[in-house]
């Protein structure tokens, strides 16, 4: 078995990689109960939606319309689908790996790319931020940022003059804002944006990969990377502004990888940056102050808080800038909650979303993902452990399985990290339908599950296409 100058299996001798027999029962398992899971949560949905219209979706768990169509992107997809299955392993255990990190994101934008065109540019592109509810609707408002600013959270409320509409109001304005600069320096409409968040959405792929192979090891990294540009989450990437909030997330968490394990020549550049990124996420979306939970996942498994002060001191400059221009964070977040129970939020069942929303994850991770969990789940309480003092832990490992330090247990660390962000988020009621899309920046975060499974992995991958190629086709999806 080969292994390389650190001691670590390469990508290509890594354990049952290429073995000629079939997924793992326990594995296949695992994906049958997501299977069980999205079913039950569509026909419970459809009858729960004909009795009374509570759950404000037309194809439950997804915020959608059964619309099944083929359309422009369909060859491009089918073709970019499987050239990643055909050749996607091979050339993540071959390429350099700065090639592997430019290869995967280009396959990443390939795949969003095509899923998107499905409905051709005007519709699955163009116009997706244009529309009444969106961010592009409100640019001629912000002529004069400052005041806009101070006067911002005065808007969210339903029925206050000038409301804001729902994706402005719900979100800090650093989003609408990102919209307005690109508008400013001639970027402006519906395309320059929707190329925007795809391009930057799917850089998250990378950063995903720079942060396991700095936290794990290469082969972990190389096995999760085709998987990565495969996600059916790409079809809420594609010009969804929650794909850029994943994008900017994402790298927040790589640099804090990087600084805490100091694999960078400028870890104290890294920590302040990773604090940058972290900050503005913040003003990006309320919800994702919970990426602090993954960041702890990181700092645990490096077992430093040496970078800390320098993140936080990172992590301070851009809510100071904004409270400055007169924008108050928590003001605005205590008015958004208003807001939402104003709307669909204040009518959604919290019964039926508290494992429904946990349907539209499965759809969006795929089943590779849910069967990648059944095996972080099994290693859940040795990975806990892991977490303990290096001194503190004696336990032998039984032959042929992975014990405390190995990739497995570290990649199980932060996947935990990751689900205990979506529990967080799935318990407040803040996030009652439309998690396929608003979950993203911590859903890529499980998708490196895939990462563990024996066995012929190309019929795992086959499936994640297959489920983001039906999705796309079948239902028209919304946001």
């Amino acid at each position: 078995m080969k292994t390389d100058e650190r001691g670590h299996l390469t990508a290509d001798t890594h354990p049952h990689e290429g073995t000629p027999r079939p997924p793992h029962r326990r594995d296949l398992v695992a994906a049958a109960i997501g299977v069980a899971l999205v079913t039950a949560a569509a026909l419970v949905g459809w009858a729960i939606q004909r009795a009374d219209g509570s759950l404000q979706v037309n194809w439950p768990p997804l915020l959608g319309t059964w619309d099944p169509r083929l359309g422009p992107g369909t060859p491009a997809a089918l073709a970019v689908a499987v050239l990643i299955v055909a050749y996607g392993p091979g050339l993540a255990a071959r390429l350099p790996w700065r090639a592997l990190l430019l290869t995967t994101w280009a396959a990443a934008l390939a795949w969003t790319f095509s899923l998107a065109l499905i409905d051709g540019w005007h519709t699955g592109v163009a116009r997706r931020l244009t529309t009444k509810h969106e961010y592009l609707s409100v640019i001629d408002r912000f002529t004069d940022i400052g005041p806009t600013l101070r006067g911002f959270a005065d808007h969210i409320v339903i029925g206050e003059p000038g409301n804001w509409p729902a994706h402005v109001a719900g979100h800090p304005p650093g989003a609408t804002l990102t919209f307005v600069w690109l508008d400013r320096i001639g970027l402006g409409g519906g395309s320059w944006a929707g190329v925007w968040c795809i391009v930057i959405g799917g850089s998250a792929v990378a950063a995903v990969l720079v942060t396991l192979r700095a936290l794990t090891d290469e082969p972990t990294a190389r096995r999760a990377a085709p998987f990565l540009a495969l996600a059916p989450a790409a079809v809420w990437m594609g010009t969804s502004a929650d794909g850029y909030f994943a994008g900017v997330a994402a790298w927040s968490l790589a640099l804090l990888a990087l600084a805490a394990t100091r694999t960078t020549r400028l870890p104290a550049a890294a920590a302040v940056g990773a604090g940058l990124l972290y900050g503005f996420t913040c003003y990006l979306s309320y919800g994702l102050t919970l990426m602090a939970l993954p960041g702890l996942g990181v700092l645990a498994l490096a077992r430093t808080a040496r970078p800390l002060p320098l993140v936080l001191v990172g992590a301070s400059v851009v809510p100071v800038a904004f409270t400055l221009a007169g924008f108050n964070w928590w003001e605005a977040y205590q008015e958004l909650v208003v807001r939402y129970y104003q709307g669909a939020g204040g009518v959604r069942p919290y019964a039926y979303w508290i494992w429904g929303n946990l349907a539209a994850t499965t759809l969006a991770v795929g089943l590779a993902t849910v069967a990648g969990l059944g095996r972080v789940l099994t290693l859940a309480p040795r990975a806990v452990r892991e977490l303990r003092p290096r001194r503190a832990v004696r336990e032998l490992r039984p032959p042929g399985e992975q014990g405390p330090g190995t990739p497995a247990l570290r990649l199980a660390v932060l996947v935990l990290a990751a689900l205990l962000a979506i529990l967080a988020a799935d318990l407040s009621g803040m996030s009652k339908a439309e998690t396929e899309r608003i979950w993203l920046p911590f859903m890529l975060w499980l998708i490196p599950t895939t990462a563990l499974l024996p066995g012929r992995r190309r019929w795992w991958l086959a499936g994640q296409a297959v489920v983001a190629l039906l999705v796309n086709h079948l239902v028209f999806t919304g946001w």
